[in-house]
């Protein structure tokens, strides 16, 4: 039997210092700031933002998240996002390190250390470290940590000439899990890994009703052939914060614009290969048109107007708008 050449070191805690800085230098993304509970504040060095591997939502996926963008030193509509992470928690019968306004103060603090004035705010609940079993471990504190980074970027051809995307072959997540903001996000995965084997952007979730769903992390919506912006109902695809805010302010521009209505309801899928325009809804990506699904075209394939003008108005209220907290430079 051929003898192995296994060279495994034991580390002291400098050499793994040094192995997690080179680990962080070979990485594109930038980490600016990191808040932990369990380390009890804010480092901006990479190599220290790290989580106990007995952490439960490491190894079991029991956590959430939420992401808020910070836009000219600003972070928008963080309440709407606190009101889902709480909701999320409550589902997850997750306790809460603090009380909500804590919670608040600390990620915009944490935002003010990173130094960045745009960018994202991803914040996590744990429900602890302390055993691998099934349930959190006996006495374990909730974790509670903000990553301020640069924001998630997409290609400007999504934006010039339109995604494609498919129908993913895998099932969509039942309804109190699409609903809760979970960190388990392997659907999601392997929809969006599906959809580059095949060479295409993203992928679209069909209920069992036969009723259009999600994209891998972004919500959908449909101009109709007559003008009305269609969302999709919220009982089985997550309540986009983006989406929420973006159908009220399209509710205001009804009649005076691209727009001749707004409804959520059920889009069979037969009426969304129908429609004028396909859109993508996000926080990250916040408003990129579809213009190919499942190989056929969307409208004439062609990004539409309605794209352009919900896009305009919602990056309007993101540098303008009421739903604004100013961050402190410090």
């Amino acid at each position: 039997m051929a003898q192995s050449e296994l060279n495994v070191q034991s580390l002291d805690a400098a050499a793994v210092l040094a192995a997690l800085r080179s680990l962080r230098d070979r990485q594109p993304v930038k980490f600016a700031a990191f808040y932990s509970s369990q380390l009890g504040g804010i480092v901006t060095d990479p190599a220290l933002m790290v989580l106990p591997f007995d952490d439960h939502m490491v190894h079991r996926g029991h956590g959430i998240f939420d992401t808020a963008a910070l836009v000219g030193g600003r972070i928008y509509d963080l309440e709407a996002h606190l009101d889902r992470f709480f909701g999320s928690a409550e589902r997850s019968r997750l306790k809460m390190p603090g009380a909500r306004a804590a919670l608040r103060d600390i990620i915009v603090h944490t935002a003010a250390v990173s130094r960045l004035r745009d960018g994202a705010i991803r914040y996590w609940l744990s429900s602890g470290p302390g055993s691998f079993d099934l349930v959190p471990a006996a006495g374990a504190e909730p974790g509670f940590f903000v990553m301020v980074f640069g924001g998630l970027s997409y290609p400007t051809r999504w934006y010039t000439d339109g995604l494609r995307v498919m129908t993913t072959t895998y099932p969509i997540k039942p309804p109190l899990y699409a609903i809760t903001k979970a960190t388990n996000y392997l659907p999601n995965v392997l929809m969006q890994m599906e959809a580059k084997a095949a060479g295409l952007d993203n992928g679209v979730f069909i209920d069992d009703a036969g009723n259009i769903g999600e994209s891998s992390n972004m919500n959908l919506a449909f101009v109709t052939r007559d003008g009305v912006l269609r969302h999709p109902k919220f009982e089985h695809v997550l309540p986009g914060c983006t989406s929420l805010r973006l159908l009220d302010l399209a509710r205001s521009t009804v009649g005076h614009g691209v727009l001749t209505g707004v409804e959520v309801c059920d889009i069979p899928v037969a009426e969304g290969r129908a429609a004028r325009e396909m859109l993508l809804l996000g926080s990250s990506i916040k408003v990129a048109p579809i213009v190919e699904w499942d190989g056929r075209p969307i409208g004439d394939g062609k990004p539409g107007p309605a794209a352009r003008a919900l896009l305009q108005l919602l990056e309007q209220d993101m540098r303008s708008g009421d739903r604004l907290i100013d961050v402190p430079r410090l």
